[in-house]
């Protein structure tokens, strides 16, 4: 929320966040009705009430506030107050134009595209809204059929950035330009402009307002690769070590049993998340390597360290499984010194804000 929002989205807010986390879906639509009932304004019902509420979700599940379970019922319900609001009344009739909207394949967090696609309805477009996880080769069948003005690609999570820029390039090779949002992208956009994106827009507003000004047509003919955006990649770091994620990810587990005893009293389940927390760290670390960001791996690592002390898993277990990790990919120099420089930030730092999901396209 901006230092302009209306004194009245700070109490509505109040009250939907009472009823999304005590996991009351009824009270949660009668908080977005009685609001309706006042005139307030449905756009800022969308972004400043409800997509901050969402964004509080993530924080307090983050935080060990709230259990995943929790987290995917008060996002269940958040997808409810956003049919409250966008099915109260009808929109006027389309005129601006078709835009598509939709997540990059593999990307589950939806909310945020939806958010999106239901603020430019608001103001006159015509969406075809995706949702989740979708392929790209039906992405670009769709975009066939439908011959949209543009198409917007949201994506929470960095690591989905390589299959983004496959879209990227495949959306504009049909000739369809691309605008991107989401953190995946950067809170500046910078890998957006990396990927080779048409536009980035850091909110719903922002891409409305992008749509408005008219992003230009790419040329179909101007078919590009990886390499041509990303020159670094031809060291070949990043697709040998992607290739290698399970090896990683089991030897890594191996080894952090014997240097960290404690695990070996683990229930099945916490081994488990252990191996998806070393599964993200290397996920993290490949999208590094494809971007050539040593920002982006650290501040993952760093939020990493704040997740797992808040559920009382001791920091030293982060440190040494980095250290584990740079040792088997020590004939790699970007990924070494990605870990090394991740590792060193550990100590003496502030909390880090969480890299994944939030309310922007």
């Amino acid at each position: 929320m901006n230092d302009s929002r209306p004194a009245w989205v700070d109490e509505v807010g109040g009250r939907l966040w009472t009823a999304v986390s005590g996991g009351d879906e009824y009270a949660a639509v009668d908080v977005v009705h009685d609001a309706l009932d006042e005139g307030r304004d449905k756009e800022a019902l969308l972004l400043d009430v409800i997509g901050a509420v969402q964004e509080k979700v993530g924080a307090e599940w983050a935080a060990d506030r709230m259990t995943v379970a929790q987290e995917h019922a008060a996002t269940a319900i958040n997808e409810r107050a956003i049919a409250a609001v966008v099915h109260r009344d009808r929109p006027a009739g389309s005129s601006r134009g078709r835009v598509t909207v939709s997540c990059v394949d593999g990307e589950w967090h939806a909310l945020p595209a939806r958010l999106v696609a239901e603020v430019l309805r608001l103001r006159g477009w015509q969406v075809d809204f995706l949702g989740a996880q979708i392929p790209t080769a039906h992405l670009i069948a769709h975009l066939h059929a439908t011959n949209p003005q543009a198409v917007l690609l949201s994506s929470s999570l960095p690591t989905h950035l390589p299959t983004a820029h496959s879209a990227v390039a495949a959306c504009q090779a049909v000739g369809v330009p691309v605008l991107a949002g989401g953190r995946a992208f950067g809170t500046d956009g910078r890998y957006a402009r990396a990927l080779g994106v048409d536009r980035w827009a850091a909110d719903a507003r922002g891409a409305a307002a992008v749509l408005e000004a008219g992003p230009p047509r790419p040329d179909p003919a101007a078919s590009r690769h990886a390499v041509d955006d990303l020159p670094h990649l031809v060291d070949q770091e990043y697709t040998m070590i992607a290739r290698s994620r399970g090896r990683l990810v089991k030897q890594t587990l191996v080894d952090l049993e014997e240097r960290f005893p404690a695990m070996r009293s683990y229930s099945e389940a916490q081994r488990e998340r252990t191996a998806e927390d070393i599964a993200h760290i290397v996920d993290f670390l490949t999208t590094a390597l494809y971007v050539d960001d040593p920002a982006l791996f650290s501040t993952f690592v760093a939020w990493t360290a704040d997740v797992l002390g808040a559920r009382g898993v001791p920091g030293h277990s982060l440190t040494t499984g980095l250290g584990i990790l740079g040792e088997q990919l020590n004939e790699f120099p970007r990924a070494a010194a990605l870990l090394g420089d991740a590792a060193g930030r550990l100590g003496g730092r502030t909390p880090s804000p969480a890299p994944g999901p939030n309310t922007d396209t």
